[in-house]
């Protein structure tokens, strides 16, 4: 099978859903008015209450979904062949993954900005806000201590990178103080500091080895210099460092996919990997571990954290929601496609893509999965001419830049959890956590605990195995409070809930089968054993607690009354 043909049959699928039925979800179940008050104009502070261009906060908002993990996941999945592979990220972005996005974006503009999680004790319960502000809190903890791992090791394989990512900083502070302190248009400085990030990208390598020392730095080292930086960037104003750099990383991104895509439609090479394969040695069941292995590319519960976290206080004019929401996800789709294209096309023979994927254990590991798609997509790229060594340099910097975004932004995330949960406390101990120093210290300090915990910053490791699963059941949840709330507005829910029953029920089914197999090795295992049923058991409560308040009358159901726009 030809990899561009696959390539240019799914981004058909992407444009005719952003045009038809996102276009419908717009008009008919939102009925988004572009003169709705929006809580970056109500509450506007400065700090996380923003009114932001719409270009701007697009490549803020793609950038801060489209970490690692949307190659991460494709490059292991597809050892159950590309066929289902590529089906669950063109059908599940446009049906599922962009509908939960663009959902969780809309309910939290028409809350005050609030986070999924406090609006769920609105529209649910005090007991489910509480819960789900839990669950999302765990995730976001292995969030951080993970991609601060994964930075620090790609630091290390690819010691080219590092310059380059550090004048992308310097950069992004110039372009936020001429966007917003000096009132300068966006378009000329932001491509003016894309050309120098693009310069660095060519000198990365001659600074690499004319500073050797940078080299040496182990991954440990990096992991906390990364989360000491996600402090001081979740406490920063979100316009001086996270949105310009963001915005230059949607550049990037863009840049990065278009080449992408022509390198596959020069290259147009066929894909390696077999169309099914439901028994590769060592791997769980394609169903239902293929929609959790696939997530971020397909849907995301982070996503619906960061459109409800940080987005919605940033939204300018209210019908912006679709083309940031819906059409973020679309772009997440994309590099979802591109990471399951270059898993399985990027390999000079069929042989050797049975080498690389002989198993499970082959076939799972982070470092070796994001350093072969840096490869095969710098290969992609050489393929028009450019450099060999310089075109896996900007695919480097491209998946660090992208997972230092989540990093940023899940440390905010966090920041805004942490302080949720104190707000909504009753005990004394924890009211200094409303501030928002402390509480980003706190969400720090706690993942530095756990990645320190093995040596070079490993420990996040520990708890990786239940991400996948959290992941979806917080996106399940998510698509629920929506769910429950368009039935209190009187408006069509099927969208949402849908979808809704798709992902619990297959994310049940996985986190049944994963914590009854770390039950089996329970000395091995306790730790995921202990975690895995306390957020399984609840995700039941949650989910028990919504579907009830589903079935009963809405204008007898908390939350009925439409909440204040804004």
């Amino acid at each position: 099978m030809n990899a561009a043909l696959l390539a240019l049959l799914v981004f058909a699928i992407f444009a005719a859903g952003y045009r038809f039925y996102a276009g419908h979800l717009s008009r008919r179940i939102f009925a988004l008015a572009e003169d709705e008050p929006v809580p970056s104009r109500v509450h506007e502070d400065g700090v996380d209450f923003v009114p932001t261009p719409r270009a701007i906060l697009w490549g803020h908002h793609y950038t801060s979904i489209a970490g690692a993990a949307p190659i991460v996941g494709p490059a292991i999945a597809v050892i159950w062949g590309w066929l289902p592979a590529l089906l669950w990220v063109g059908l599940g972005t446009v049906f599922m993954g962009a509908v939960h996005d663009f959902a969780a974006l809309v309910i939290s503009l028409r809350n005050r900005g609030r986070s999924i999680g406090e609006i769920a004790g609105t529209v649910i319960s005090p007991r489910v806000r509480t819960l789900f502000l839990l669950i999302v809190s765990f995730l976001i903890w292995i969030v951080l201590a993970v991609f601060a791992y994964i930075i620090g090791t790609l630091f290390v394989l690819n010691p080219a990178s590092i310059f380059p990512i550090n004048v992308q900083m310097v950069v992004a502070v110039a372009l936020g103080w001429l966007i917003y302190r000096r009132g300068v248009p966006v378009l000329i400085p932001s491509l003016a500091g894309y050309a120098v990030l693009l310069g660095a990208v060519f000198l990365g390598a001659d600074f690499a080895e004319a500073f050797p020392a940078i080299t040496r730095i182990d991954v440990g080292t990096w992991v906390v210099a990364l989360l000491v930086y996600s402090f001081v960037a979740s406490v920063l104003p979100v316009w001086l460092l996270l949105q310009p750099r963001d915005y230059l990383n949607s550049h990037q991104l863009v840049t990065a996919l278009a080449l992408l895509s022509a390198g596959l439609l020069v290259l147009h090479p066929e894909v390696k990997a077999p169309a099914v394969q439901l028994h590769p040695p060592g791997a769980p069941p394609m169903i239902p571990f293929l929609f959790i292995t696939i997530a971020c590319g397909a849907i995301s519960g982070f996503h619906g954290l960061v459109s409800s976290g940080t987005t919605s206080k940033q939204v300018g004019c209210m019908t912006d929601a679709r083309p940031i929401g819906y059409g973020g996800m679309l772009g997440e789709g994309t590099l979802g496609l591109l990471a399951v294209l270059a898993a399985t096309a990027g390999f000079a023979t069929t042989e050797a893509w049975h080498q690389h994927y002989a198993s499970w254990s082959a076939a799972s590991g982070l470092s070796a999965k994001l350093d072969a798609f840096v490869s095969g997509g710098g290969a992609f790229l050489a393929s028009l001419g450019l450099p060999a060594e310089v075109s896996k340099t900007f695919m480097a910097v491209m998946v660090i830049a992208f997972a230092a975004t989540s990093l940023d932004t899940g440390a905010r995330i966090q920041r805004l959890v942490i302080m949720e949960l104190a707000e909504a406390s009753e005990i004394p101990a924890l009211a200094p956590l409303r501030n928002r120093y402390l509480a980003g210290a706190a969400g720090i300090a706690a993942a530095l605990l756990l990645a320190l915990t093995q040596a070079e910053g490993r420990g996040g490791l520990i708890l990786w195995p239940l991400f996948g699963t959290t992941n979806q059941l917080v996106a399940g949840v998510t698509l629920l409070v929506v769910s429950v709330w368009l039935k209190h507005q009187g408006r069509p829910y099927l969208y949402t809930l849908v979808p809704m029953l798709f992902v619990g029920a297959v994310t049940i089914g996985a986190m049944v089968g994963e914590v009854t197999g770390y039950y089996r090795h329970f000395g091995e295992r306790w730790l995921l054993a202990l975690m895995g049923s306390v957020i399984l058991l609840a995700d039941l409560f949650i989910l028990t607690e919504g579907l009830r308040l589903m079935a009963r009358d809405p204008a007898a159901s908390p939350g009925s009354a439409r909440p204040a726009a804004g």
